[in-house]
Protein backbone atom coordinates (compact mmCIF):
# COMPACT_ATOMS: atom_id res chain seq x y z
CA UNK A 1 0.00 0.00 0.00
CA UNK A 2 1.32 3.55 -0.64
CA UNK A 3 0.81 6.66 1.62
CA UNK A 4 -0.36 9.09 -1.10
CA UNK A 5 -1.56 12.17 0.86
CA UNK A 6 1.10 14.27 0.22
CA UNK A 7 1.26 14.19 -3.70
CA UNK A 8 -1.55 16.62 -3.86
CA UNK A 9 0.55 20.37 -2.37
CA UNK A 10 -2.00 22.45 -0.60
CA UNK A 11 0.25 25.48 -1.67
CA UNK A 12 -0.86 26.10 -5.06
CA UNK A 13 1.08 29.75 -5.85
CA UNK A 14 3.90 27.42 -8.52
CA UNK A 15 1.22 24.93 -9.31
CA UNK A 16 -1.59 26.61 -10.86
CA UNK A 17 0.18 28.53 -13.69
CA UNK A 18 1.49 25.32 -14.22
CA UNK A 19 -2.03 24.03 -14.63
CA UNK A 20 -3.85 26.62 -16.45
CA UNK A 21 -0.76 26.19 -19.28
CA UNK A 22 -1.38 22.25 -19.27
CA UNK A 23 -5.36 23.02 -19.85
CA UNK A 24 -4.43 25.30 -22.70
CA UNK A 25 -2.42 22.68 -23.94
CA UNK A 26 -4.77 20.15 -23.58
CA UNK A 27 -7.54 22.51 -25.56
CA UNK A 28 -5.34 21.89 -28.79
CA UNK A 29 -4.65 17.88 -28.10
CA UNK A 30 -7.33 16.90 -30.61
CA UNK A 31 -6.11 18.41 -33.13
CA UNK A 32 -2.37 17.73 -32.75
CA UNK A 33 -2.41 14.20 -31.23
CA UNK A 34 -3.45 12.60 -34.56
CA UNK A 35 -0.85 14.78 -36.51
CA UNK A 36 1.92 13.70 -34.36
CA UNK A 37 0.47 10.09 -33.74
CA UNK A 38 0.70 9.25 -37.56
CA UNK A 39 3.32 11.68 -38.76
CA UNK A 40 6.02 10.27 -36.12
CA UNK A 41 5.86 6.84 -37.52
CA UNK A 42 5.67 7.42 -40.99
CA UNK A 43 8.96 9.70 -40.43
CA UNK A 44 11.03 7.02 -38.15
CA UNK A 45 10.06 4.24 -39.98
CA UNK A 46 10.47 5.33 -43.78
CA UNK A 47 12.30 8.62 -44.12
CA UNK A 48 15.39 8.33 -41.64
CA UNK A 49 17.80 6.70 -43.60
CA UNK A 50 16.28 3.82 -44.76
CA UNK A 51 16.59 4.06 -48.31
CA UNK A 52 13.84 2.01 -49.20
CA UNK A 53 12.94 1.38 -52.80
CA UNK A 54 10.21 4.06 -53.76
CA UNK A 55 7.86 1.69 -54.44
CA UNK A 56 7.93 0.88 -50.66
CA UNK A 57 8.07 4.10 -49.85
CA UNK A 58 5.00 5.36 -51.35
CA UNK A 59 3.33 2.56 -50.59
CA UNK A 60 4.20 2.96 -46.85
CA UNK A 61 3.50 6.99 -47.08
CA UNK A 62 0.16 6.09 -48.10
CA UNK A 63 -0.61 3.90 -45.48
CA UNK A 64 0.04 6.27 -43.08
CA UNK A 65 -1.74 9.23 -45.06
CA UNK A 66 -4.74 6.53 -45.10
CA UNK A 67 -4.78 5.76 -41.27
CA UNK A 68 -4.48 9.54 -40.69
CA UNK A 69 -7.34 10.56 -42.36
CA UNK A 70 -9.57 7.50 -41.58
CA UNK A 71 -9.16 7.51 -37.91
CA UNK A 72 -11.04 10.95 -37.11
CA UNK A 73 -13.24 10.38 -39.93
CA UNK A 74 -14.75 6.77 -38.18
CA UNK A 75 -14.30 8.31 -34.91
CA UNK A 76 -16.55 11.02 -35.85
CA UNK A 77 -19.40 8.65 -37.29
CA UNK A 78 -19.11 5.58 -34.77
CA UNK A 79 -18.83 8.47 -31.63
CA UNK A 80 -20.88 11.35 -32.96
CA UNK A 81 -24.14 12.14 -34.03
CA UNK A 82 -24.59 9.02 -35.90
CA UNK A 83 -23.37 6.54 -33.49
CA UNK A 84 -22.38 3.68 -36.32
CA UNK A 85 -20.70 0.71 -34.76
CA UNK A 86 -18.80 -0.46 -37.42
CA UNK A 87 -16.87 3.11 -37.54
CA UNK A 88 -16.53 3.12 -34.04
CA UNK A 89 -14.74 -0.05 -33.99
CA UNK A 90 -12.67 0.70 -37.33
CA UNK A 91 -11.74 4.34 -35.39
CA UNK A 92 -11.01 2.94 -31.93
CA UNK A 93 -8.71 0.10 -33.84
CA UNK A 94 -6.75 2.75 -35.77
CA UNK A 95 -6.39 5.07 -32.61
CA UNK A 96 -5.08 2.10 -30.60
CA UNK A 97 -3.01 0.72 -33.52
CA UNK A 98 -1.55 4.75 -33.82
CA UNK A 99 -0.56 4.98 -30.34
CA UNK A 100 1.33 1.67 -29.79
CA UNK A 101 3.17 2.73 -33.13
CA UNK A 102 4.14 6.05 -32.16
CA UNK A 103 5.09 5.27 -28.58
CA UNK A 104 7.24 1.99 -30.28
CA UNK A 105 8.70 4.74 -32.98
CA UNK A 106 10.32 6.67 -30.70
CA UNK A 107 11.64 4.73 -28.15
CA UNK A 108 13.18 2.06 -30.03
CA UNK A 109 14.28 4.87 -33.22
CA UNK A 110 16.15 6.49 -30.36
CA UNK A 111 17.18 3.64 -28.07
CA UNK A 112 17.51 0.88 -30.28
CA UNK A 113 19.84 3.14 -33.06
CA UNK A 114 21.96 4.54 -30.62
CA UNK A 115 23.02 0.95 -29.34
CA UNK A 116 23.21 -0.31 -32.72
CA UNK A 117 25.29 2.71 -33.48
CA UNK A 118 27.63 2.43 -30.11
CA UNK A 119 27.74 -1.48 -30.61
CA UNK A 120 29.12 -0.48 -34.42
CA UNK A 121 26.26 -2.92 -36.32
CA UNK A 122 26.39 -2.61 -39.31
CA UNK A 123 25.99 1.07 -41.62
CA UNK A 124 23.57 3.58 -41.09
CA UNK A 125 21.12 2.16 -43.57
CA UNK A 126 21.48 -1.29 -42.16
CA UNK A 127 20.86 0.22 -38.88
CA UNK A 128 17.84 2.25 -39.79
CA UNK A 129 16.15 -1.27 -41.19
CA UNK A 130 16.89 -2.76 -38.30
CA UNK A 131 14.94 -0.43 -36.13
CA UNK A 132 12.27 0.47 -38.79
CA UNK A 133 11.70 -3.81 -38.61
CA UNK A 134 11.93 -4.15 -34.84
CA UNK A 135 9.28 -1.41 -34.83
CA UNK A 136 7.12 -3.37 -37.08
CA UNK A 137 7.31 -6.45 -35.12
CA UNK A 138 7.22 -5.07 -31.27
CA UNK A 139 3.84 -3.54 -32.70
CA UNK A 140 2.33 -6.20 -34.23
CA UNK A 141 3.37 -8.53 -31.38
CA UNK A 142 1.99 -5.80 -28.34
CA UNK A 143 -1.16 -5.49 -30.82
CA UNK A 144 -1.67 -8.89 -30.94
CA UNK A 145 -1.37 -9.58 -27.05
CA UNK A 146 -3.01 -6.97 -26.09
CA UNK A 147 -6.32 -7.64 -28.15
CA UNK A 148 -6.17 -10.90 -26.06
CA UNK A 149 -5.69 -9.18 -23.27
CA UNK A 150 -8.35 -6.78 -23.61
CA UNK A 151 -11.11 -9.50 -24.62
CA UNK A 152 -10.18 -12.39 -21.89
CA UNK A 153 -12.47 -12.79 -18.89
CA UNK A 154 -10.19 -10.49 -16.46
CA UNK A 155 -8.40 -12.27 -13.97
CA UNK A 156 -9.64 -11.94 -10.11
CA UNK A 157 -7.39 -9.85 -7.77
CA UNK A 158 -8.19 -10.93 -4.27
CA UNK A 159 -6.56 -8.23 -1.21
CA UNK A 160 -7.46 -8.02 2.54
CA UNK A 161 -8.53 -4.73 3.31
CA UNK A 162 -7.99 -3.67 7.49
CA UNK A 163 -10.59 -0.54 8.38
CA UNK A 164 -9.43 0.38 11.74
CA UNK A 165 -13.29 1.17 12.78
CA UNK A 166 -14.73 -1.63 11.12
CA UNK A 167 -16.68 -4.48 14.04
CA UNK A 168 -15.69 -7.59 14.98
CA UNK A 169 -19.15 -8.87 13.67
CA UNK A 170 -18.12 -7.85 9.72
CA UNK A 171 -14.62 -9.10 9.67
CA UNK A 172 -14.82 -11.22 6.32
CA UNK A 173 -16.68 -9.44 4.64
CA UNK A 174 -16.41 -10.12 1.24
CA UNK A 175 -17.19 -7.35 -1.22
CA UNK A 176 -16.51 -7.87 -5.07
CA UNK A 177 -15.94 -4.82 -7.51
CA UNK A 178 -16.47 -4.76 -10.98
CA UNK A 179 -16.30 -1.60 -13.08
CA UNK A 180 -15.41 0.44 -16.85
CA UNK A 181 -17.60 -2.58 -18.29
CA UNK A 182 -17.69 -0.44 -21.25
CA UNK A 183 -20.37 -2.63 -23.19
CA UNK A 184 -20.16 -1.09 -26.48
CA UNK A 185 -19.63 -1.52 -30.17
CA UNK A 186 -18.12 -4.70 -30.53
CA UNK A 187 -21.08 -7.43 -28.96
CA UNK A 188 -19.15 -8.59 -25.65
CA UNK A 189 -22.66 -10.44 -24.52
CA UNK A 190 -21.32 -13.49 -24.25
CA UNK A 191 -17.98 -12.02 -21.98
CA UNK A 192 -20.99 -10.63 -19.38
CA UNK A 193 -21.95 -13.57 -19.16
CA UNK A 194 -18.61 -15.43 -17.83
CA UNK A 195 -18.09 -12.15 -16.10
CA UNK A 196 -20.83 -12.67 -13.81
CA UNK A 197 -20.57 -16.44 -13.67
CA UNK A 198 -17.32 -15.92 -11.84
CA UNK A 199 -18.47 -12.68 -9.71
CA UNK A 200 -20.96 -15.65 -8.55
CA UNK A 201 -17.94 -18.03 -7.80
CA UNK A 202 -16.80 -15.58 -5.14
CA UNK A 203 -19.29 -15.55 -2.84
CA UNK A 204 -19.91 -12.16 -2.22
CA UNK A 205 -21.67 -10.37 0.69
CA UNK A 206 -21.85 -7.40 -1.48
CA UNK A 207 -21.26 -6.77 -5.32
CA UNK A 208 -20.59 -3.41 -6.71
CA UNK A 209 -19.85 -1.53 -9.95
CA UNK A 210 -18.32 1.26 -9.89
CA UNK A 211 -19.93 2.56 -13.16
CA UNK A 212 -18.69 3.07 -16.94
CA UNK A 213 -21.59 0.48 -17.90
CA UNK A 214 -21.30 0.87 -21.60
CA UNK A 215 -20.55 3.54 -24.20
CA UNK A 216 -24.26 3.91 -25.60
CA UNK A 217 -27.59 3.99 -24.31
CA UNK A 218 -29.45 1.21 -22.32
CA UNK A 219 -31.73 0.62 -25.08
CA UNK A 220 -28.89 -0.19 -27.49
CA UNK A 221 -26.87 -1.99 -25.06
CA UNK A 222 -29.48 -3.86 -22.97
CA UNK A 223 -28.62 -7.36 -24.52
CA UNK A 224 -24.85 -7.02 -23.06
CA UNK A 225 -26.00 -5.66 -19.91
CA UNK A 226 -28.60 -8.35 -18.69
CA UNK A 227 -26.16 -10.72 -17.50
CA UNK A 228 -26.06 -8.03 -14.67
CA UNK A 229 -29.43 -9.61 -13.46
CA UNK A 230 -27.96 -12.50 -12.87
CA UNK A 231 -25.12 -11.87 -10.09
CA UNK A 232 -25.87 -12.96 -6.72
CA UNK A 233 -24.88 -11.46 -3.37
CA UNK A 234 -25.97 -12.02 0.57
CA UNK A 235 -26.44 -9.02 0.84
CA UNK A 236 -27.40 -6.19 -1.94
CA UNK A 237 -25.85 -5.14 -5.31
CA UNK A 238 -25.09 -1.45 -5.75
CA UNK A 239 -24.14 1.02 -8.36
CA UNK A 240 -23.00 3.95 -9.16
CA UNK A 241 -23.32 6.20 -12.37
CA UNK A 242 -19.86 6.92 -14.31
CA UNK A 243 -18.63 9.41 -16.65
CA UNK A 244 -19.73 7.46 -19.95
CA UNK A 245 -23.25 7.40 -18.42
CA UNK A 246 -23.66 11.05 -19.21
CA UNK A 247 -22.58 10.47 -22.30
CA UNK A 248 -25.62 8.59 -23.30
CA UNK A 249 -29.09 9.17 -21.25
CA UNK A 250 -27.67 8.66 -17.45
CA UNK A 251 -31.20 7.75 -16.23
CA UNK A 252 -31.96 5.34 -18.82
CA UNK A 253 -28.79 3.59 -17.34
CA UNK A 254 -30.20 4.13 -13.64
CA UNK A 255 -33.16 2.58 -14.56
CA UNK A 256 -32.20 -0.84 -16.16
CA UNK A 257 -29.78 -1.10 -13.26
CA UNK A 258 -32.89 -1.12 -10.97
CA UNK A 259 -34.99 -3.20 -12.78
CA UNK A 260 -32.38 -5.86 -13.11
CA UNK A 261 -31.28 -5.94 -9.13
CA UNK A 262 -29.20 -3.76 -8.67
CA UNK A 263 -29.46 -0.43 -5.88
CA UNK A 264 -28.33 2.77 -7.25
CA UNK A 265 -26.84 4.73 -5.01
CA UNK A 266 -27.58 8.02 -6.11
CA UNK A 267 -26.03 10.28 -3.39
CA UNK A 268 -27.70 7.86 -0.69
CA UNK A 269 -26.62 4.96 1.44
CA UNK A 270 -27.59 1.37 2.66
CA UNK A 271 -26.65 -0.34 6.19
CA UNK A 272 -25.00 -3.76 5.57
CA UNK A 273 -25.21 -5.51 9.11
CA UNK A 274 -23.60 -8.48 10.09
CA UNK A 275 -22.29 -10.50 13.29
CA UNK A 276 -24.05 -7.38 15.26
CA UNK A 277 -21.77 -4.27 13.50
CA UNK A 278 -22.95 -2.34 11.23
CA UNK A 279 -20.91 -0.68 7.89
CA UNK A 280 -22.41 2.20 5.69
CA UNK A 281 -22.84 1.65 2.05
CA UNK A 282 -22.75 4.92 0.47
CA UNK A 283 -22.50 5.88 -3.34
CA UNK A 284 -22.18 9.52 -5.47
CA UNK A 285 -23.25 10.62 -8.93
CA UNK A 286 -19.98 11.17 -10.81
CA UNK A 287 -18.17 14.55 -10.84
CA UNK A 288 -19.33 14.92 -14.00
CA UNK A 289 -22.94 14.63 -13.30
CA UNK A 290 -23.76 18.09 -12.55
CA UNK A 291 -22.22 19.70 -15.98
CA UNK A 292 -24.25 17.25 -17.48
CA UNK A 293 -27.34 19.46 -17.33
CA UNK A 294 -29.18 16.04 -16.06
CA UNK A 295 -31.74 17.32 -13.83
CA UNK A 296 -31.19 15.64 -9.99
CA UNK A 297 -28.15 14.46 -10.81
CA UNK A 298 -24.37 15.51 -8.99
CA UNK A 299 -22.30 14.58 -6.60
CA UNK A 300 -23.53 15.26 -3.42
CA UNK A 301 -21.75 13.01 -0.51
CA UNK A 302 -23.01 14.93 2.60
CA UNK A 303 -26.66 14.21 0.93
CA UNK A 304 -25.44 10.38 0.63
CA UNK A 305 -24.07 10.23 3.98
CA UNK A 306 -27.46 11.97 5.62
CA UNK A 307 -28.89 10.48 8.80
CA UNK A 308 -25.97 8.08 9.02
CA UNK A 309 -24.30 7.67 12.14
CA UNK A 310 -20.70 9.23 12.24
CA UNK A 311 -19.40 6.71 14.11
CA UNK A 312 -19.94 3.77 11.81
CA UNK A 313 -17.49 2.68 9.20
CA UNK A 314 -17.99 3.69 5.41
CA UNK A 315 -17.67 2.46 2.18
CA UNK A 316 -18.06 4.97 -0.57
CA UNK A 317 -18.67 4.24 -4.33
CA UNK A 318 -17.18 6.93 -6.58
CA UNK A 319 -16.29 6.31 -10.19
CA UNK A 320 -13.30 8.61 -9.82
CA UNK A 321 -10.37 8.52 -7.64
CA UNK A 322 -10.05 12.08 -7.81
CA UNK A 323 -13.04 12.21 -5.85
CA UNK A 324 -11.17 10.79 -2.94
CA UNK A 325 -10.01 14.13 -1.57
CA UNK A 326 -13.66 14.93 -0.81
CA UNK A 327 -13.67 11.76 1.01
CA UNK A 328 -11.14 12.05 2.81
CA UNK A 329 -12.09 15.28 3.95
CA UNK A 330 -15.15 13.65 5.39
CA UNK A 331 -13.76 11.29 7.27
CA UNK A 332 -14.29 8.05 4.84
CA UNK A 333 -12.85 4.76 5.30
CA UNK A 334 -12.61 3.41 2.16
CA UNK A 335 -13.42 4.53 -1.32
CA UNK A 336 -13.90 2.35 -4.28
CA UNK A 337 -12.90 3.45 -7.72
CA UNK A 338 -12.53 2.76 -11.41
CA UNK A 339 -12.05 4.96 -14.56
CA UNK A 340 -8.65 4.69 -15.35
CA UNK A 341 -8.27 1.61 -16.37
CA UNK A 342 -4.84 1.39 -15.19
CA UNK A 343 -4.03 3.08 -17.92
CA UNK A 344 -5.22 0.54 -20.41
CA UNK A 345 -2.21 1.12 -22.94
CA UNK A 346 1.41 1.85 -21.57
CA UNK A 347 2.58 4.22 -21.55
CA UNK A 348 -0.84 6.02 -21.44
CA UNK A 349 -0.45 6.18 -17.69
CA UNK A 350 1.28 9.12 -17.39
CA UNK A 351 -1.24 10.95 -18.93
CA UNK A 352 -4.43 9.52 -16.67
CA UNK A 353 -1.94 10.36 -13.53
CA UNK A 354 -2.25 14.25 -14.54
CA UNK A 355 -5.77 14.02 -13.70
CA UNK A 356 -6.15 11.35 -11.03
CA UNK A 357 -4.60 11.31 -7.89
CA UNK A 358 -4.26 6.80 -8.18
CA UNK A 359 -3.87 4.70 -11.15
CA UNK A 360 -4.50 1.38 -9.59
CA UNK A 361 -4.77 -0.48 -6.27
CA UNK A 362 -4.52 0.80 -2.53
CA UNK A 363 -3.68 3.67 -1.36
CA UNK A 364 -4.36 5.38 1.77
CA UNK A 365 -5.14 9.80 1.47
CA UNK A 366 -5.44 11.71 4.41
CA UNK A 367 -5.06 10.14 7.98
CA UNK A 368 -8.01 7.58 7.87
CA UNK A 369 -9.07 7.43 4.33
CA UNK A 370 -8.59 4.02 2.10
CA UNK A 371 -8.52 4.08 -1.75
CA UNK A 372 -9.04 1.16 -4.13
CA UNK A 373 -8.57 2.16 -7.85
CA UNK A 374 -9.24 -0.92 -10.05
CA UNK A 375 -7.94 -1.06 -13.66
CA UNK A 376 -11.57 -1.96 -15.02
CA UNK A 377 -13.21 -5.26 -16.25
CA UNK A 378 -13.60 -3.99 -19.50
CA UNK A 379 -11.67 -1.85 -21.84
CA UNK A 380 -12.72 1.56 -22.94
CA UNK A 381 -12.37 2.99 -27.46
CA UNK A 382 -9.24 1.00 -28.64
CA UNK A 383 -9.71 -3.04 -28.22
CA UNK A 384 -6.24 -3.84 -26.42
CA UNK A 385 -4.90 -3.53 -22.85
CA UNK A 386 -0.95 -3.46 -23.29
CA UNK A 387 0.77 -3.60 -19.19
CA UNK A 388 -2.61 -3.01 -17.53
CA UNK A 389 -4.67 -5.90 -17.47
CA UNK A 390 -8.36 -6.02 -16.96
CA UNK A 391 -9.55 -7.46 -12.94
CA UNK A 392 -12.25 -9.02 -10.93
CA UNK A 393 -11.45 -7.45 -7.80
CA UNK A 394 -12.45 -9.44 -4.11
CA UNK A 395 -11.70 -6.84 -0.99
CA UNK A 396 -11.74 -8.91 1.98
CA UNK A 397 -12.91 -6.02 4.51
CA UNK A 398 -10.27 -6.94 8.38
CA UNK A 399 -11.53 -5.68 11.64
CA UNK A 400 -8.63 -5.13 13.67
CA UNK A 401 -9.98 -7.06 16.13
CA UNK A 402 -12.34 -10.13 14.77
CA UNK A 403 -14.07 -12.40 16.27
CA UNK A 404 -12.84 -15.32 18.31
CA UNK A 405 -16.11 -17.58 18.56
CA UNK A 406 -16.16 -20.54 16.68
Amino acid sequence: MTDTSDTRPADSETGAPRQSRLLRLMRYLPLIAPVLLWAVPCWMLLHTGQHWPLSVTLAGTTLFLLGFTAMPLTMARGHGRRQQDWAAIVGDTLLGTSWVLFTWSVLLGVLLRLALTVAGVGEGQDRARIVTWAVLGTTAVLLAWGYAEARRLPRVRRLDVQLPRLGAGLDGTRVVLITDTHYGPLDRARWSARVCETVNTLEADLVCHTGDIADGTAERRRAQAAPLGTVRATHARVYVTGNHEYYSEAQGWVDLMDELGWEPLRNRHLLLERGGDTLVVAGVDDVTAESSGLAGHRAHLAGALDGTDPDLPVLLLAHQPKFVDRAAAAGIDLQLSGHTHGGQIWPFHHLVRLDQPALAGLSRHGARTLLYTSRGTGFWGPPFRVFAPSEITLLVLRSPHPSTSP
